[in-house]
């Protein structure tokens, strides 16, 4: 009889129709690495709330269109692993599975819309396929340090098994930092790896190199399997002089072409984007010319996570003497990192607090400061508004915008705009000058690296539908790799490659793939209760009957209590309030005509009902409708 064996990647699976040997694997091998534990901190224990039975009604046609989440159906079958990150830019994490191995690459968060979750404070990626098969996991594998792709380990590791972390060494240390903020967690297992590094578990084979990204210590990593290996890139670019690619960026992928490579999964973000991408030597160039000539204080707004430019601006402000005033908790502790990791060794004195600032002349201050997104409480929104302790902005002021605008944050980005232009400073962003380079490929770079690894499928990842299809089609007209050979993925899609590796294939079957919401310290599926009330809330407001009834006899004591949130504004409405306590009473009586005893459960819910059907007929509108019965 045949055995096969099943390769699941973010719901990709690969079958061998052939015998299969039990020490047959391709790609990397060697030794497994001694592990190095991460000190973690802990924290209160996440643990995801019962939902409990709803005492709020919505009037809808159909009924209750709260409704339920349906069960992932596929029990006992390995070939559907949940992720995030391809229908979105974060929230990152793909799988890859076999028979008796299981890896999670990345484990990523995305902060909140608003509009999908309700005031929740993060999403993460489904993970209750690993959740059920935790027995399987062999690793997870950080591919660097930005908070989408490392965001969701203190929420997600434990419930999986606490399996071994690999990433690379700032990567551990970002890990570590951001673990002591939660407080009674169990300590990570984390082993540090580099590009000289194999480890060979039952089936499947892990290999790692570094690729240029905005954050040092990035890296691709290379799955070997059976057919031969798949290459994951991670987010990247290709480090290049004018569209030729370094000596060392030449090197690395041309040996890695080499391999037998089945199939690439690539980095989308700015597939959109024509041309190479824009060197970060180039901004480099232009920040060293403008701290050295700007007249009054300079502030650069940039992200926390861009460590080599970060480095750069503190190694160009001692050049000339500057000081430099760091601003927002997230841009201190990487400084802080960069110090530990060796990648930074500021000279005494450079770094001074902002409540000094003043003795020193405006010319010689330069100001680090998060909040170039219009985040509501970073630095530079706060220095915007005037609600610096310190920092009160002024006509001989520069602000820096060294970040690119990320999808979703453009009003955001708009109204700090607006605040800033308010103290008659001037503002430079990248669209007026080269003062950012994202970390992202752009199309050039995304064609010769394809073309570079050879791979036979590809998988296009990281970014928005959008991205990803224009992606592909770029591949395909570029390098005229076959449209039967690329797979354009959506997250819980369940991609195979079959006979023998020679085609590539979607199932039916979807892996569980709705978003798990973080909300103070419960985490759930994005359908549960509280966050359905939310958006009915938010929609449409809330409207509360407070009922007085006799427990002997069913009726009504006095005229119900009534309470508008968001809904109707009481005093102009009096005589819709008129008929609504006509239901009420109705209902009331009613429900408890012949009931002995009395049924409060049964009243509250007919009661409910029945006023919510009401207000929907009388003003279009679908409050949640709170029945409050006391009984006396």
């Amino acid at each position: 009889m045949t055995k096969k064996t099943r390769l699941t990647f973010s719901s990709l699976s690969i079958d061998n129709k052939n015998e299969r040997q039990a020490s047959h694997t391709a790609g990397p091998s060697g030794e497994r690495i001694p592990g190095r534990a991460a000190p973690a901190g802990g924290h209160r224990h996440f643990d995801k709330k019962r939902q409990p039975k709803s005492s709020t009604y919505q009037y809808s046609k159909g009924g209750d269109r709260r409704g339920s989440g349906r069960p992932y159906g596929n029990k006992g079958k390995d070939k559907g692993s949940p992720f995030g990150g391809v229908e979105e830019v974060g929230r990152n994490m793909l799988v890859v599975e076999s028979e008796k191995d299981l890896l999670v690459l990345d484990l990523g968060f995305h902060f909140i819309d608003e509009e999908e979750a309700m005031g929740a404070d993060y999403t993460l990626p489904n993970f209750k396929y690993l959740e059920e098969h935790k027995d399987k996991i062999r690793a997870v594998i950080v591919t660097h340090g930005h908070l989408d792709h490392i965001g969701g380990i203190p929420f997600i590791m434990e419930r999986i098994g606490n399996p071994p972390i690999y990433t690379q060494y700032l990567t551990s240390l970002m890990i570590k930092k951001r673990q002591e903020e939660f407080v009674g967690k169990p300590l990570l297992d984390i082993r540090v790896v580099d590009e000289d590094t194999k480890i060979k578990f039952n089936e499947l084979s892990l290999g790692f190199f570094p690729v240029f990204h905005s954050i040092p210590d990035s890296m691709a990593v290379i799955i070997g399997t059976p057919y031969g290996n798949v290459i994951v890139s991670g987010d990247l670019k290709l480090e290049h002089d004018g569209g030729v690619p370094t000596p060392k960026e030449e090197k690395k992928w041309t040996a890695l072409g080499r391999e037998k490579n089945l199939l690439l999964i690539a980095d989308s973000t700015n597939a959109e984007v024509p041309g190479f991408s824009v060197s970060e030597r180039e901004v480099q160039k232009t920040l060293d010319g403008l701290i050295k000539t700007t007249k009054g204080r300079l502030i650069i707004g940039t992200f926390a996570s861009q460590f080599d430019r970060m480095i750069k601006i503190v190694e160009i402000c001692e050049r000339y003497n500057k000081k430099i005033v760091v601003e927002g908790r997230s841009m201190k502790s990487n400084i802080e990192i960069a110090k530990l990791a060796g990648l930074m060794k500021p000279k005494e004195g450079t770094f001074i607090e902002a409540q000094n600032m003043d003795d020193y002349p405006p010319d010689r201050i330069v100001v680090i400061a998060t909040g170039a997104q219009g985040e509501e409480f970073a630095a530079l929104m706060r220095m915007a508004i005037n609600n610096h302790k310190y920092i009160k902005l002024n006509s001989r002021d520069t602000v820096i915008f060294s970040s690119s605008v990320i999808p979703g944050n453009e009003v955001n980005i708009q109204k700090l705009k607006d605040n800033l232009y308010r103290h008659d400073l001037k503002l430079i962003h990248y669209g007026m000058a080269e003062v950012h380079s994202g970390g992202h490929a752009r199309q050039e770079d995304l064609v010769w690296i394809n073309k570079a690894v050879g791979a036979k499928f590809f998988v296009p990842g990281y970014g928005h539908h959008s991205m990803l299809r224009i992606h592909a089609q770029l591949i395909h007209e570029r390098t005229g790799l076959s449209k039967e050979n690329i797979v354009v993925p959506d997250n819980g899609m369940v991609i195979e490659v079959v006979e023998g590796g020679s085609r590539i294939t979607v199932r039916k079957e979807r892996a569980p793939a709705s978003l798990m919401v973080v909300d103070g310290l419960s985490i759930g599926d994005i359908q549960d209760v509280v966050v359905r009330d939310r958006v009915m809330l938010a929609q449409d407001g809330m409207f509360v009957v407070i009922a007085l009834v006799d427990q002997k006899t069913g009726k009504l004591k006095k005229s119900p209590d009534l309470i508008s949130r968001g809904f109707v504004y009481l005093k102009e409405n009096q005589e819709l309030l008129r008929q609504v306590r006509i239901i009420i009473k109705k209902s009331i009586e009613d429900a408890t005509a012949k009931m002995h005893p009395v049924d409060f459960d049964y009243i509250k819910s007919s009661l409910g009902e029945n006023v919510a059907k009401f207000l929907f007929q009388k003003t279009a509108k679908r409050p949640v409708v709170i029945p409050v019965i006391l009984n006396v």
